[in-house]
């Protein structure tokens, strides 16, 4: 392909996304006003809590944070947890999933970059294999089982930071719009984008996935990793992704679910998916069944539903956060390992426990750090009783008519 028209393709689809960016934001200006004042209110919020410069990450973007938002920000986020788990408490939470779910990662993303990257997954993991691999691989896998191909216009729901979608834009040529509800999520993958020249193929936008502000059929491909379980009910997030997507459009995702071994009335099983809800900002965590008859009931059909999580690999996918050595395949995966691995939880709470007692951290950084901790717990318990996977693999198509 010669230079002339590689730079034609580039504005080709930077006009496209732009398109699209500008249409998704026109049919947001006519959106209730009670949603655009949300809206509005959120933006400006992210805006005093986190500053301009998205450029900061992981610990020093933490200490930069403006005290008294973040103080905010932790009480929004904390305040449907308070360890109840039965129905009211569960509707609550259901009921103000999108501003519950805008404050946990206002305080939790730059927790996830210092000890994750910017990839928010789980991944499975190879002998001889490397954290950064692992993950790139399982992105990989996922872009093509939904077959992702060059020139395609992609959706990421739930695009975090924009890890997933760089490699995925990367890996395929595509193009991608990235939906996200949190602000300051949003900001920074657009700031990615740009750092690692990949700005001509793709965008992020905000949004709510129960209720997107794309038209109707305007997707060839969906894909969601690890995102769409914050959602209040998967039918709702799975209808908006239907009507999006081009007919004969696949959609992919790796879903959060209680497997089928789940009793969600055993106490010591609902103990494990609570821990997994209040570290993670999920109002509640379904179970496979009922993401598969979401899937279905929203009209999708159904091509391969698998759980990758019973592979039965050597190395299980929750390794990351057992603290257990032998796992560990790379020297590069030593800082890595530490950061997430209950040995480093451990001195990285208390170390903020420290600084936020002298007034160096933000209030809220260890309420943070100790609801973390028990996601962590919590995803470990589930992954070894095996009642919980993250890596449900669901890919579907759009009926042609």
């Amino acid at each position: 392909m010669t230079s002339e028209s590689t730079s034609a393709n580039k504005f080709a689809n930077t006009s496209a996304l732009e398109n699209i960016s500008s249409a998704a934001a026109k049919k947001a200006e006519g959106l209730d006003e009670n949603v655009q004042n949300l809206r509005n209110r959120q933006n400006k919020f992210a805006e005093n809590l986190h500053g301009d410069d998205v450029s900061k990450t992981g610990i020093r973007a933490l200490f930069s944070k403006n005290k008294e938002a973040q103080k905010a920000a932790v009480s929004k986020y904390l305040k449907h947890w308070d360890g109840l788990t039965d129905k009211e408490a569960e509707e609550k939470r259901l009921a103000d999933y999108n501003e519950s779910t805008h404050s946990y990662y206002n305080v939790v993303t730059d927790f996830y970059e210092y000890g994750w990257g910017t990839s928010f997954h789980f991944s499975r993991y190879y002998p001889g294999e490397n954290f950064q691999q692992a993950t790139a691989r399982h992105e990989h896998y996922l872009a093509h089982q939904a077959g992702i191909e060059n020139g395609d216009l992609v959706l990421d729901v739930g695009c975090g930071v924009g890890g997933p979608a760089r490699e995925i834009a990367r890996f395929t040529n595509c193009n991608i719009i990235g939906l996200n509800n949190n602000d300051y999520q949003i900001k920074k993958a657009n700031h990615y984008a740009a750092k690692f020249g990949l700005d001509a193929q793709m965008r992020f936008v905000k949004g709510d996935f129960m209720n997107m502000d794309f038209e109707d059929n305007t997707f060839d491909k969906v894909y969601a990793i690890e995102a769409t379980c914050h959602a209040p009910e998967l039918k709702g997030v799975y209808s908006e992704i239907f009507r999006v997507l081009k007919p004969n459009g696949v959609f992919a995702v790796y879903e959060w679910v209680m497997t089928d071994k789940y009793d969600e009335n055993n106490e010591a099983h609902r103990k494990i998916a609570y821990d997994i809800e209040v570290g993670d900002g999920i109002p509640k965590m379904f179970s496979r069944e009922v993401a598969a008859k979401a899937l279905i009931d929203s009209g999708f059909e159904i091509l391969k539903e698998e759980d990758l999580a019973k592979a039965d690999d050597p190395i299980p996918w929750y390794y990351p956060l057992t603290g257990d050595w032998k796992y560990m395949q790379s020297i590069s995966d030593i800082g890595t390992f530490f950061r997430t691995s209950f040995v480093g939880r451990f001195i990285t709470t208390n170390f903020l426990r420290v600084l936020e007692k002298v007034g160096v951290a933000p209030p809220g950084s260890v309420d943070v750090a100790n609801s973390l901790e028990s996601a962590a717990v919590g995803l470990v318990a589930g992954g070894k009783e095996g009642l919980f996977t993250p890596m449900m693999l669901y890919v579907c198509r759009k009926p042609a008519n």
